[in-house]
């Protein structure tokens, strides 16, 4: 019997071990994979009085990408965003989450600004309908508005390469 016992927790704490692999075990899975992305419509960041919403992101996907001024794991996801959106296979809009104004604009002068338009929730009431709770978070939203993928945490060439990518070839198929 005791080596029954040691046998099965051997075999439990062998699976924990193989089980934390993965970097993103902590995210809740989004319950908006599969539906219509939450409405927003937001001021952008570098025109005031300006307001952009998801109204006008139709008719072609587009990637949501989640920031803050004050998110250090943001600066380790930036160069890689930045490549990503340079190759301009798809529009990154970010969506700038509980900043000051004058900081996430001085946090794009010093890093780059790699999105196509940001828009600002300074507030997080938008953030609530999307389900945020971190940054940096990332959605793959297609061209009906429909969000076909999520991703917490920071992007990496790997995720992208082997997420990302394959969910937008998918979409781009679709008639």
């Amino acid at each position: 019997m005791p080596l029954l016992v040691v046998g099965v927790l051997g075999v439990l704490l062998a699976a924990g071990v193989w089980m934390s692999r993965n970097p993103n075990r902590e995210a809740l899975p989004s319950p908006l994979i599969g539906k219509a992305a939450p409405a927003f419509e937001l001021p952008v960041l570098h025109e005031a009085g300006r307001l952009f919403g998801t109204k006008d992101l139709r008719g072609a996907p587009y990637i949501l990408n989640v920031w803050g001024s004050w998110c250090p794991a943001c600066r380790d996801e930036h160069p890689v965003l930045t490549r990503f959106a340079e190759t301009k296979r798809v529009r990154v809009v970010g969506f700038n989450w509980n900043d000051e104004h004058a900081d996430a604009l001085r946090w794009l002068e010093e890093f780059g600004n790699p999105y196509w338009i940001v828009v600002a929730d300074r507030e997080g009431k938008a953030a609530i309908d999307w389900g945020i709770y971190g940054a940096p978070e990332t959605f793959l939203v297609d061209g009906k508005g429909i969000v076909r993928w999520k991703y917490v945490g920071p992007l990496t060439d790997e995720v992208i390469a082997r997420q990302l990518m394959p969910k937008l070839a998918g979409i781009e198929s679709q008639p």
